[in-house]
């Protein structure tokens, strides 16, 4: 550029100087002073911008402390906007006829007010023609009857925002109109003070107070930088109107309303109304950059795993000869003799170890060891979340989520979703941009088929934000909702549409509320710190809801009632103070792979008739218990990982019939599961669920139940008992089944494995409990412990390594068939006084103690069994006293003699045997994996006792 010595500063500063054609035609010059034009942005062309009259701050009403991007085109839109009014003459003036035999003539501008050459803007438009300019000066104008407008004219206030007063009912006939600058109350005789039914209407910096404003279709309106105080716009019909930076206040019912369907007659402004919305820059998102949890997949856990071993006798001391022999110099001190429990139940006391008490052998062993090895499989469902989440969990760690459990952003999820995509890029009806409603009764009300996009509003301090009824479809982008009075989104009566991208918070009822089949896509939000529910789903509601943010709500992060049925997936539910989410009064819902954690109470709470499908979730780090199935509650719990909760992995109330399959329930504080027939009132969660709501806008909340659907839902299968299949339940910090119930119950083909109490206990049974087909290993005490007066049918089980005995019973009703009760600590089997047992074609060993042990009075059926030799110095069976209600027949003890024996589990193999009793969808779904693993396991007989040395398992 030739600047003349003078340095680019100074030419600034001479270029600020000029008016907006001097600078237009400056840029023309050449390419060099059309960038120095441009470099203008942050002073002349701000200074042009804020100085305009017709405009305010291009960020009003919602940030005016931000500047724009760049002020020369925040200057360029507002220019090319107030220009759209003019269009159709451009449209008239191509005209064959008019060309040739209209003479083009220069527009007017007409005075009006005190010393003017009008006194009233009647007599002005009486005067006026085709696109004449009408300025009023400042004053008050009150017009004594209605006042049409046939032709088209621009009504502009003179002077400053407030010293132009207009009272007047306007009655638009013309095909466009423009008012700029002006106060706009209601005359005396009417409320409505401007309407119109099929021109175009553009209003810009205006303030309108305590009336209403009527579009109907095809008329069209452009409203920008304007501000209503407690007044209604209402459109009817409308094929496109824009309301864009305006400001609502105070409003004594909604302050918009959008009624009908979008006219399929358009007038000729649409098609520039909807080209000037596509060129304007776009509320979507480029890409987002929310903070996301991420997840480490390597899995330290192999419990649940099938493994391989083989027992093989190894050894030289004889049954009858207690072994004299003392441990070697420099070797620690022997195992201590197992303890006596309560109740007789024995556990042996043995270091701690990451995997139930297992730790590898010593370089010391010499050929006095004992070494068994046992062929066997244990078989067990897929790790869920690729194995992730089997170890324990560390203090203060970060929590790291799979990829397919991280949240995508806006924009990943409108590319992946082509129909979200055009309900975003689509504009029909009303659009409503960067607009501000506060402090008033409604914000925007949708209804009979209407359709309205809303981006990137504040709704605050209202009754309610927007409300959408009537097969209508609203389009909700990038907006800000709170402090509302009831819910922040009101959907019902089948309306629909797109809620993506909204930050939801702080509202005395439910972020959205969903009701009579209204079928929204609820995408990408973040739904928090409301004073009850995140989002509520009833009377047969249904709806999407993927991928959002729901955190730090007083009730359920979601709760579904009255059957509402929606499609829950991919959400991070978190840190509620109740439940993540909870399923009551019939509601049903497919919840999958959502990520609920840190909540208060139930991570997912079930009760009176809620029959939701629970599958592929992560459930971890509550407050409470994981999963809770209370009085009448059903559904399928199917696939979840259910990890590190406070309470129990799954609580649930056997009456209720619920259906849990396939889950991995790991490091949960109390039980793994519990099964109970009742449940203390005291704990009862006092989280809301518990309670009845109020859901009800209109009274109505009890008439729900008229309207229900009765659809039968072809992914639940029915079941009569509550049934337990499947699961991997380890490392919990009691036993990993807990049955107090007076209900049957089945538990088929589960893995529970290293809990810190006992593998089950059922210390309440008066039906029958059936424990069939299921993998007991290394838990901290017995694998299976039976109360009095239990009914409880063990068959098929492997029973393994674990550190106090295989079973102990006291029930009056006890059947152990077919199990393998192997490596125990405690004995094999204890009968305690008064249980009644049959012990039928079992095979039963013990490392330390007996294989079977009767105490007191015990009345049992021993028939059939085969029973393996453990320790040296103890017999293969033991009884306290002489009781004849014992029975013994035909069992076969097998004593090893000499090192070549070998014990193998064949005919049939080792037990459990899973790929004969998997049946059902979920046993087709959930994957099951069968691998090999070899194991040893080594013990050590020295002076009659085990050294400190315990069994392990290591991968060969």
């Amino acid at each position: 550029m030739e600047t003349g010595g003078l340095p680019l500063e100074l030419w600034r500063m001479i270029l600020a100087y000029l008016h907006l054609p001097d600078l237009g035609r400056c840029s023309l010059v050449c390419r060099a002073w059309y960038e120095l034009i441009l470099s203008l942005d942050s002073t002349r062309w701000r200074q042009l911008c804020l100085g305009c009259t017709e405009c305010r701050h291009p960020n009003w009403p919602n940030q005016p402390d931000v500047e724009p991007e760049s002020w020369r085109e925040a200057f360029k839109q507002h220019y090319l906007a107030s220009k759209t009014w003019t269009k159709n003459a451009l449209d008239l003036e191509s005209s064959v006829c008019f060309s040739l035999f209209r003479r083009r003539r220069e527009r007017r501008t007409l005075s009006v007010g005190p010393g003017h050459e009008f006194d009233s803007l009647g007599s002005a438009l009486a005067m006026a023609s085709l696109y004449d300019r009408i300025v009023l000066f400042p004053g008050v104008y009150e017009e004594q009857g209605e006042i049409i407008l046939k032709v088209p004219v621009e009504i502009v206030g003179h002077g400053k925002l407030g010293e132009v007063a207009l009272l007047a009912s306007i009655d638009q006939h013309c095909s466009t109109t423009r008012l700029c600058n002006l106060v706009f109350m209601p005359a005396w005789f009417s409320p409505i003070m401007y309407k119109t039914t099929s021109g175009h209407v553009q209003f810009d910096n205006c303030n309108f107070e305590n009336g209403h404003i009527q579009v109907h279709g095809p008329g069209t309106c452009q409203v920008k930088f304007c501000t209503f105080k407690n007044t209604h716009v209402f459109l009817h019909n409308v094929p496109l109107c824009v309301l864009e930076n305006c400001e609502f206040v105070g409003s004594e019912n909604n302050s918009v309303t959008v009624e009908g369907h979008p006219s399929a007659d358009k007038n000729w402004a649409y098609k520039y109304l909807l080209g000037l919305i596509r060129s304007s820059p776009s509320l979507l998102p480029a890409e987002d950059s929310d903070f996301l949890m991420s997840l480490d997949l390597e899995s330290r856990d192999q419990a649940w795993s099938p493994r391989t071993c083989d027992i093989v006798i190894e050894g030289s001391h004889s049954p009858t000869t207690p072994a004299s022999s003392s441990p070697k110099p420099g070797s620690k001190a022997g195992l201590q003799e197992a303890e006596v429990g309560s109740d007789g139940e024995r556990v042996a006391q043995t270091p701690d170890s990451s995997d139930g008490g297992l730790s590898p052998s010593g370089e010391d062993e010499d050929e006095d060891q004992l070494t068994y090895r046992l062929s066997y499989q244990v078989q067990g469902p897929h790790p869920v979340l690729g194995g992730s989440f089997l170890g324990p969990p560390l203090p203060g760690a970060s929590i790291h989520l799979p990829s397919c459990l991280v949240l995508n952003s806006l924009q990943q999820e409108l590319q992946k979703d082509k129909e979200a995509m055009a309900l975003a890029s689509s504009v029909h009806g009303c659009l409503i941009r960067k607009c501000l409603f506060r402090d008033g009764k409604g914000g925007v009300f949708v209804c009979s088929y209407g359709r309205a996009k809303m981006e990137g509003n504040i709704f605050r301090n209202l009754t309610y934000a927007v409300r959408c009824i009537h097969n209508s479809k609203i389009v909700m982008l990038r907006n800000d909702i709170y402090r509302c009075r009831a819910s922040g989104i009101f959907l019902r009566l089948e309306g629909g549409g797109l809620i993506a991208g909204n930050n939801i918070y702080h509202n005395a009822e439910a972020g959205v509320d969903i009701r009579k089949k209204s079928n929204p896509l609820i995408l990408c939000n973040q739904i928090h710190h409301g004073h009850r529910s995140g989002i509520v789903v009833l009377g047969n509601g249904k709806g999407v809801i993927r991928n959002n943010q729901i955190f730090s709500n007083k009730e359920a992060g979601i709760y579904i009632l009255y059957h509402g049925n929606p499609i829950v997936s991919g959400n991070h539910i978190f840190k509620g103070r109740a439940a993540g989410i909870a399923v009551n009064e019939n509601g049903k819902g497919l919840i999958t792979e959502n990520v609920i954690r840190e909540n208060q109470w139930g991570g997912v709470d079930i009760r009176r008739g809620g029959i939701p499908i629970l599958r592929s979730n992560l459930i971890c780090f509550g407050y409470s218990d994981g999963v809770v199935v209370g009085d009448e509650g059903k559904g399928l719990i199917e696939g979840n990982t259910i990890y590190a909760n406070k309470g129990c992995g799954v609580w649930m109330m056997s009456s209720s019939l619920p259906h849990v399959t396939s889950n991995h329930v790991s490091y949960n504080g109390l039980y793994g599961v519990a099964v109970f027939s009742q449940k203390d009132g005291s704990n009862e969660f006092p989280g809301g669920h518990g309670a009845q709501e109020n859901f009800s806008e209109d009274g109505d909340a009890i008439l729900w139940e008229t309207e229900l659907e009765k659809e039968d839902d072809p992914l639940r299968r029915p079941i009569t008992i509550a049934l337990i299949e499947s699961n991997s339940i380890n490392h919990n910090g009691a036993s990993g089944l807990y049955v107090q119930s007076s209900e049957a119950l089945h538990v088929i083909t589960n893995v529970i494995h290293a809990n810190g109490d006992r593998g089950i206990t059922v210390a309440q049974s008066s039906q029958l409990t059936r424990v069939t087909n299921n993998s007991i290993s290394c838990n901290c005490q017995s694998g299976v412990k039976v109360e009095a007066q239990c009914k409880v049918e063990l068959r098929g089980n492997g029973i393994y390594d674990n550190r106090g005995h295989g079973i102990i019973t006291k029930g009056d009703s006890t059947v152990v068939i077919e199990n393998d009760i192997i490596g125990n600590r405690g004995s094999g089997l204890q009968l305690l006084p008064r249980s009644d047992t049959k012990v039928m074609k079992n095979r039963i060993h013990s490392f330390r103690a007996y294989g079977i042990t009767v105490r007191g009075h015990a009345k049992a059926l021993v028939q059939e069994n085969i029973i393996f030799q453990g320790k040296t110095n103890k017999t293969i069976f033991q009884q306290i006293s002489n009781n004849r209600d014992c029975i013994m027949q035909n069992n076969k003890f097998l004593v090893f003699k000499k090192k070549s024996d070998t014990w193998r589990l064949v005919n049939p193999p080792a037990r459990p045997h899973l790929e004969s009793s998997l049946r059902g969808p979920s046993a087709g779904t959930s994957g099951q994996k069968v691998t090999a693993m070899a194991t040893r396991i080594t013990a050590r007989v020295e002076g009659g006792y085990h050294s400190n040395r315990s069994i392990f398992c290591t991968i060969l």
